[in-house]
């Protein structure tokens, strides 16, 4: 199994208490764990982090992996050139981008996991750390590995409920998740704190075109809350289709038959852009298992200082504008149903990506008006949310050309990722940073 936290800053008490998750893991399951860490800072910051991964002590059953970007580009140029893909360049940059994006770093973790023989991935993130509980870690690769990639008839031992329709048990559970407890997951508590109403009408935005008020309420009250507040003081794992407005990516686990079908949109500085494969594994009628082991969340201070919130706004920006192509697939999908799979429970391909060339020609029209929401919004809020407004207005046609041409690269990328994934399979992990010492 491969447990990643990619990572752009400071983080080295992440990576040790990751180190203790790993080790758990090995020790109380038997497997195999390849801690990888995508190390994306700073020269001096991945210095850092080199020391923090020496420092972990050595276990049976773990090995590590710290990679620059060096080292990973390396990586993906050796596996672009012998799957033999069309336009490998664009497929490394939309792999490796010079922006931040959640998507592409995830998918990297994918590819690696492939070339290292892994059965699973477990992504935690570098803003987060675990609850304690009568002085323990409380660590969710517990229930991934309880019941990740296993039948699911076979799992509800591990589980304190069974809500799945008998007809899905013969199914794998393919995602294993939870959430987080503390702040919003998304950095705009802040907009509600000014102006309810505001922050009602920003969120709502986010609302597929033709919603009702009653629906984008709804959706408002529901989102960015994770697991609420209440700490953890027992198990709680519920076995069904998936809840996946109870997943938080920093708290999830795939199957390898999900995450070696399909990639994530690598669309750059736009957060929720790795969150698409919770809606396919639900979609497709895949079983999963959401329990409450939620991870602390917390927010890095670079979020709300200068050009670190005019960045993070503007993700929150793109993330609206996205919607417009990914609601479409969505739709696509909720309606397929159990027809995404095949007879052996595998995702169908070709009709997803179908799908999301078909969304790639949707009509502009709401993401104008989600602009013009925003412009309005945060005008109304003053002080630097007006200023951002002004930073915002003259980027409009720019970022409405890229909420479109992400999906074009997302349609790209899909198709190439089966060669891919084949490439890493064959090539071998190869990784430079590799610590065997470890095992």
């Amino acid at each position: 199994m491969c447990l990643t936290l990619p990572t752009n800053r400071a983080c080295a008490d992440t990576i040790a208490s990751i180190g203790e998750e790993a080790v758990y893991a090995a020790g109380q399951f038997g497997v195999e764990v390849h801690l990888l860490v995508l190390d994306s800072s700073d020269g001096s910051t991945f210095a850092l982090h080199a020391k923090a991964v020496a420092a972990l002590p050595p276990a049976a059953g773990v090995v590590v992996h710290h990679l620059d970007e060096a080292r990973q580009r390396e990586f993906l140029r050796r596996v672009i050139d012998a799957s033999g893909v069309a336009e490998p360049a664009r497929v490394l940059d939309l792999m490796l981008p010079d922006a931040v994006s959640y998507g592409a770093c995830t998918n990297r973790a994918f590819l690696i996991a492939a070339a290292l023989g892994c059965r699973s991935v477990h992504r935690r993130d570098s803003d987060g750390g675990y609850q304690v509980l009568d002085g323990r870690p409380v660590f969710p690769i517990h229930h991934e590995l309880l019941s990740l990639g296993r039948r699911a008839a076979d799992v509800v031992a591990g589980v304190t409920e069974n809500a799945l329709d008998p007809a899905h048990a013969g199914k794998p559970v393919s995602l294993v998740g939870g959430s987080f407890i503390g702040e919003l997951s998304v950095d705009i508590g802040e907009i509600r704190g000014l102006d309810q109403a505001v922050y009602d009408e920003v969120v709502g935005l986010w609302a597929p075109t033709g919603a009702s008020a009653r629906e984008r309420q709804e959706l408002v009250d529901d989102s960015f809350t994770g697991g609420g507040t209440e700490p953890f003081t027992r198990d709680r794992a519920v076995l069904d289709l998936p809840d996946i407005f109870r997943v938080d990516l920093c708290n999830v686990a795939f199957d390898h038959e999900v995450y070696e079908r399909l990639p994530l949109p690598s669309a750059t500085d736009t957060i929720g852009s790795d969150y698409f494969l919770l809606h396919v594994v639900r979609d497709a009628t895949l079983p999963g298992v959401v329990h409450n082991r939620h991870i602390v969340n917390y927010y890095t201070p670079e979020r709300r200082t200068g050009p670190g919130f005019t960045a993070y706004q503007l993700r929150f920006t793109k993330f609206l504008l996205s919607m417009l192509y990914l609601y479409p697939v969505y739709s696509d999908m909720e309606a397929a149903g159990g027809a995404l799979l095949d007879d052996e429970h595998r995702l169908r391909v070709p009709v997803i990506a179908d799908s999301v060339r078909r969304s790639i020609g949707t009509d502009r029209a709401e993401n104008v008006r989600r602009l013009a929401v925003l412009d309005r919004s945060y005008r109304r809020l003053g002080g630097r949310y007006a200023e951002f407004a002004d930073h915002l207005a003259p980027l409009r046609d720019r970022l409405l050309d890229e909420a479109q041409a992400d999906t074009e690269d997302f349609a790209l990328l899909i198709e190439a990722w089966g060669p891919l994934v084949r490439a890493c399979e064959a090539a071998g992990p190869e990784l430079s940073a590799r610590r065997p010492g470890l095992e």
